[in-house]
């Protein structure tokens, strides 16, 4: 229970330790290590942080995104996600279309300027709802390139037919079971140039044994405040609902980091999680009722007895 929240807590604390001061895309700046693994064992509960509060909700939608094969944010936004907000935001604010005020570095500045918060927080609300009512506003600033759902779902090749690489690999789990090559990879070179962010989470690999699937992912980029707590839940949340397709017990999460950085701005939050207790991790119940993953819903997934810690809140570097 415990055990496996604490390879995260020592990650935390590895890099403000001994990581290395560097610069960034987003002029943050960050500390940084290269290279480390984690390991989480789903027998054990499901990996949602009690350090402080990660939204379920928030982590299931967006995964239910990337298996429909979705990158308009859009369906995010009708389910009240937000997270992927800034990247469309930032494609419209620098776009000829934009007429309104200044945003420019909106990520930094809405936190250090109360003026410039407000006025960023108006045009948010603007770009959100212009989204949701405007079908061609929604297809032209919604839209986030070539991202992880069209990789996963539509992965197009040079004779332009496409792959759909989820299907696949279930189909491989199901029928050959000890192949090595159960493998989805997002990292698509030809189109990173296109994407609003480039995968931070490239590959992953399932492996079968003892009647149970555990998954290993490598992440290139990792956000550790922010981010990392949902690619842990989410990518557990994957190998959860395809056991549960394939008839098999969900075995363990091995999470490998490229660059692990925590941003310069969220150094006193990780520190205030640090200083807090763990506390039993919750149980995921999924709907017996659907097999599929690919029919799976929000009302078809519900996490039982999870207590955390309250919520620390972070500014999110664009």
């Amino acid at each position: 229970m415990a055990k496996d929240e604490q390879a995260y807590l020592d990650l935390c604390r590895r890099v403000l330790e001994n990581g290395t001061k560097k610069d960034d895309r987003t002029n943050t700046g960050t500390y940084s290590v290269f290279g480390h693994q984690m390991r989480f064992d789903l027998q054990d509960g499901f990996p949602l942080l009690t350090t402080k509060k990660v939204p379920f909700r928030l982590v299931a939608s967006e995964l239910l995104w990337f298996i429909k094969g979705d990158t308009n944010i859009r369906y995010l936004l009708q389910n009240n996600n937000n997270i992927w907000n800034e990247w469309a935001f930032k494609k419209w604010v620098e776009s000829a279309d934009y007429t309104g005020p200044d945003m420019a570095d909106f990520g930094n500045r809405s936190q250090n300027d109360p003026v410039f918060k407000e006025k960023y927080q108006e045009q948010m609300a603007i770009f959100k709802d212009r989204i949701l009512q405007d079908d061609g506003f929604a297809q032209t600033y919604g839209d986030l390139g070539n991202v992880y759902g069209k990789q996963w779902r539509d992965w197009k090749t040079s004779n332009d037919k496409t792959i759909d690489q989820l299907k696949d690999v279930i189909h491989s789990i199901q029928n050959k079971p000890d192949s090595r090559r159960h493998i989805v990879s997002a990292w698509n070179p030809e189109d990173v140039p296109h994407m609003a962010l480039p995968p931070c989470h490239t590959l992953f690999q399932f492996y079968v044994a003892d009647g149970k699937l555990s998954c290993q992912l490598y992440q290139r980029s990792a956000d550790i405040f922010l981010g990392v707590p949902f690619n842990i839940a989410s990518y557990a949340l994957l190998t959860y609902l395809i056991a549960h397709e394939c008839n098999l017990k969900p075995g363990e999460f091995i999470h490998t980091l490229g660059d692990a950085h925590i941003y310069t701005n969220h150094v006193e939050q990780v520190e205030t999680q640090l200083g807090r207790e763990t506390r039993s991790l919750p149980d995921l119940i999924i709907n017996k009722e659907k097999q599929s993953i690919f029919n799976i819903e929000m009302t078809d997934l519900e996490l039982e007895n999870y207590h955390p810690h309250p919520s620390i809140k972070a500014p999110i570097a664009v």
